[in-house]
C-alpha cells in the first residue's frame, strides 16, 4: 500500500519558522501589520516546502475567488481566441485566473455556463452573446442577483449591461462604401441574426452606406444569413438565381464571405474582376486564401483588456472600493483591412491593359 504524500499546510510553514498560523496566513495574504522581513521569510519557506494555496477554502474565507468567467460562442473562431487573449493578458498582471466556456452559439450552453461560473464561485463574469439566445432571463438573473458581468462584441442594449464593443455601424458603412469606391454597382449584403445588436448595426451602416451614394437599396440582395460558411454558399446560390446579379458582398463576418468565396469559385466567377467581397473581423485565415479576403478589424486584444478592466472596476464598486455609477459601453475604431477579393473591377482592368502593353 503507497503511503499518501503529504500536503503542506500552513501549520507545516509555522511549525518550521515558530510562527503562529494566524502570522504565516496573514504574511502569504500581504497583510499591511506583517513586517516585510516576515512575509519574506514566510514566503520563502512556502516555496521550499512547495506550499499550494486551497483556493477554494481562500475563497470562502475571503469572498473572493480571484477567478472570472468568461463565456465565448466559438474557439473556431480566431476573432474570440484573439479577444480571450487580451483578457487573460490583463487576468494574469492582476492575479487572477479565467474559466473560459464555449458556448457553440447555444442558449443552452450559455446557461449552464453560467451555473458552472456560479458553482465556482467566480468574481464576474465576461461574456458575448450566442446567437441562438433570444431569452435572456439567465443574465437578467446575474444582474439582480448582483454578480459583476461585461458584454463583449455581441450585446444587447435592454439590459443596461456594461459592454465593449466595435463601432459595428461605422465599420458596416466603410467597408460598403470601399466596395463603392472598388467600382462595384450592386452591392448584397450576407447579413447575421438581427436580434444581435451588432449584426443589425452592420446591416445599417450597409443600407446607409447605399443611400449617402445614391444607390438603391435593393431588398433581393440582402441574404438573411446565420454566420457559417453554409450560408455564405447557399446566399451565393440565391443571388446568382436572381434576374439582377449582384457585383459584390459585403458579409456579416469572415466565415460567411469565405462561404461566398467558395460559392463563387465553383461557378468560376473571377474575384475581384467580376465580384467584389469583404467581410468582418479579420480572422486569421484571411491573408492565406486566394484571393485574400479584405475584412474589417475589431481590435480584439483591445478589446479583451478592456472588458476585463470594466469588469474590474464593477468588482471593485461591489466591494466598495468604487464609488461610482457604472452602466458604461466603450466603443472601439474599426480598422479597415483592404486586400485582393475587393481590389475592383477599376484596378483589375488597368493590371490587364499594363499586361497587354508589356
Amino acid at each position: 500500500m503507497h503511503k499518501l504524500s503529504h500536503r503542506t499546510t500552513i501549520h507545516d510553514i509555522a511549525k518550521q519558522l515558530n510562527l503562529t498560523s494566524a502570522t504565516v496566513s496573514r504574511a502569504l495574504n500581504d497583510h499591511p501589520r506583517i513586517s516585510a522581513e516576515t512575509k519574506r521569510l514566510v514566503q520563502a519557506k512556502a516555496e521550499q516546502l512547495k506550499y499550494q494555496r486551497n483556493k477554494i477554502a481562500s475563497s470562502l474565507r475571503s469572498g473572493k475567488s480571484h477567478t472570472i468567467g468568461v463565456i465565448i460562442p466559438s474557439a473556431q473562431m480566431n476573432f474570440f481566441g484573439s479577444v480571450v487573449h487580451g483578457i487573460e493578458n490583463m487576468a494574469s498582471s492582476n492575479g487572477y485566473s479565467i474559466i473560459l466556456y464555449q458556448s457553440e452559439e447555444s442558449s443552452l450552453l450559455e446557461k449552464k455556463a453560467i451555473e458552472t461560473f456560479l458553482s465556482a464561485r467566480v468574481d464576474g463574469i465576461l461574456a458575448s452573446i450566442a446567437k441562438e439566445t433570444i431569452d435572456f432571463a439567465h443574465y437578467e438573473d446575474l444582474k439582480k442577483r448582483n454578480i459583476p458581468l461585461v458584454f463583449f462584441d455581441r450585446t444587447n442594449d435592454t439590459l443596461n449591461i456594461p459592454s465593449v464593443v466595435i463601432d459595428d455601424y461605422k465599420g458596416g458603412f466603410l467597408a460598403t462604401e470601399h466596395l463603392i469606391k472598388k467600382g462595384y454597382k450592386r452591392i448584397a449584403h450576407v447579413s447575421g441574426p438581427q436580434h444581435l445588436k451588432g449584426f443589425r448595426e452592420r446591416f445599417r451602416g450597409y443600407t446607409d452606406a447605399l443611400k449617402h451614394y445614391k444607390m438603391k437599396v435593393n431588398k433581393q440582395f440582402i441574404y438573411a444569413g446565420d454566420i457559417s460558411i453554409e450560408a455564405g454558399k447557399a446566399a451565393t446560390e440565391y443571388f446568382f438565381n436572381l434576374m439582377e446579379v449582384p457585383d459584390a458582398v459585403f458579409a456579416v463576418e469572415d466565415f460567411t464571405a469565405l462561404g461566398v468565396i467558395k460559392g463563387l469559385k465553383e461557378r468560376k466567377i473571377k474575384i475581384p474582376a467580376a465580384f467584389g467581397v469583404i467581410g468582418f473581423a479579420n480572422e486569421s485565415f484571411d491573408e492565406y486564401i486566394t484571393p485574400a479576403l479584405s475584412s474589417v478589424d475589431q481590435q480584439t486584444v483591445q478589446m479583451g483588456k478592456e472588458a476585463f478592466s470594466l469588469l474590474m472596476n464593477m468588482i471593485k464598486i461591489k466591494e466598495g472600493k468604487l464609488n461610482v455609477v457604472l452602466n458604461e459601453q466603450i466603443v472601439l475604431e474599426p480598422v479597415l483591412c483592404f486586400r485582393e477579393s475587393s481590389a475592383g473591377k477599376i484596378n483589375v482592368l488597368k493590371d490587364v491593359l499594363v499586361e497587354t502593353n508589356s
